[in-house]
């Protein structure tokens, strides 16, 4: 008997000994060191699980798989942190935000995400699901890509937007549906009030949201009048806010108008989204508050304005050159910036555009980098993503040449690993 159970003991041990994670070994022309913006020949990067172990080792891990991706450079994997996922975008009809259920929507997010990922964006916010339903569809999919059903970037969900009733959030009124048709609940962020604002908030967290996404502002792809008025009060704004806090989790907050974003920044957000009309007050808050700026420039040169009703066009017309210039002021400020695309406005799949954009608008190669790398991983309070570094995770992507040199190879992504799993191989 004493021996029967020594050959048990034996046996549940041996098989609950984890079993060894996988190397690999990918070797470039070079990689891209974002933090100093320099290339360094050659790459060698030791893979083992999930995370990068080693950089340019002197000797090779036995029995490793190799992956030679030639001339190549190597960089780390791309983040944007403004997109809609459940989105594609129509200029004129807005029909899919009610008329396709939840699960669908989920279905289109899973589609988009994917090509998200194969243009090398291994990390995003996703910031408010547009579709009106109570599915909570970037939550679902944010959970699905992590347990494996579908591939695509990891998405960091809001649910549903936070907005004032009648607000560029509230989905009937500000996409001309008739009055009364559609009189949507806090539960789906419209809110009246400081009640309701927390109300929604706790909301979204009880269902899996990650980051809170509120309409400081009013906007321009809504029937409002004005595009920076306003819109949640500073008491609203404030109760988010602490709420959210509370459970740490970061705000991002929509804001166009001067004061708005003010409003916003004292509130305590984390992040500014658009931040098209920005005075020195407001750039100078959002340095002493360590406030990040995600501006969503490019999709200007990629809308068919007169495809747009002609009140969005106006406000479009109007916006356009304010923001490109926050940019520049902002940039010249030292202001840490994040990229964000409001894909689906930048196709999914072309957000490298937004970082080229962000080159002809003050920014160096360089500084561009880092929108969409080190800055991201900081608005996301994650330390172990944006840097190609020993004990970071192993996300990574390949283009034809140095970006320090030719932005535009960012469009042309070759090679992508997220979390030590190649996703595309040339």
């Amino acid at each position: 008997m004493p021996l029967l159970r020594l050959t048990i003991a034996l046996f549940f041990f041996i098989n609950v000994v984890p079993a060894t994670a996988a190397t690999t070994v990918i070797e470039a022309a070079g990689y891209v060191d974002v933090g100093s913006g320099i290339l360094i020949k050659p790459a060698v990067i030791v893979v083992e699980g999930e995370n990068i172990v080693e950089i340019n080792p002197t000797q090779l891990p036995k029995n490793a798989t190799r992956i030679d991706l030639g001339g190549n450079v190597l960089l780390p994997g791309l983040m944007d942190m403004h997109v809609h996922l459940d989105l594609n975008w129509d200029a004129v009809n807005f029909d899919v935000i009610f008329m396709e259920s939840g699960a669908k929507g989920a279905l289109r997010a899973a589609m988009n995400a994917a090509a998200t990922l194969n243009a090398g964006f291994t990390t995003v916010r996703n910031v408010g699901q547009i579709h009106n339903t109570a599915d909570m569809v970037d939550v679902a999919l944010a959970e699905a890509i992590e347990e494996g059903f579908v591939p695509g970037p990891r998405v960091i969900p809001a649910g549903h937007m936070i907005s004032i009733l009648g607000g560029h959030g509230d989905l009937g009124m500000a996409h001309g549906m008739a009055e009364g048709m559609l009189v949507l609940p806090p539960e789906r962020g419209v809110v009246s009030g400081a009640a309701d604002a927390l109300r929604a908030v706790r909301y979204q967290i009880k269902h899996g949201a990650k980051v809170i996404k509120i309409h400081a502002t009013a906007g321009v792809l809504s029937l409002e009048d004005a595009v920076g008025a306003q819109q949640l009060t500073d008491e609203e704004m404030r109760v988010i806010v602490e709420e959210a806090r509370r459970h740490n989790l970061p705000v991002a907050a929509h804001a166009h108008g001067t004061e708005g974003i003010k409003a916003a920044i004292r509130a305590g957000v984390d992040s500014i989204e658009h931040g098209s009309i920005l005075d020195d007050e407001a750039i100078a808050l959002m340095q002493e508050h360590n406030v990040t700026f995600v501006p969503t420039v490019g999709l200007m040169d990629r809308i068919d304005l007169g495809a747009l009703p002609p009140k969005k066009r106006a406000k479009a017309k109007y916006v356009d050159p304010l923001a490109r210039e926050s940019v520049r002021r902002a940039a010249r400020a030292g202001v840490r910036i994040a990229m964000g695309t409001d894909a689906p406005l930048i196709p999914h799949g072309d957000n490298a555009d937004e970082i080229v954009t962000l080159t002809t608008l003050g920014l160096s190669n360089a500084e561009a980098l880092r929108t969409v790398t080190i800055n991201p991983a900081v608005l996301i309070r994650r330390d172990d993503l944006g840097q190609i570094k020993p004990g970071m995770k192993a996300d990574l992507i390949a283009v034809g040449a140095d970006p320090l040199e030719d932005i535009n190879t960012l469009r042309d992504v070759r090679f992508v690993m997220k979390n030590g799993k190649v996703v595309r191989q040339p």
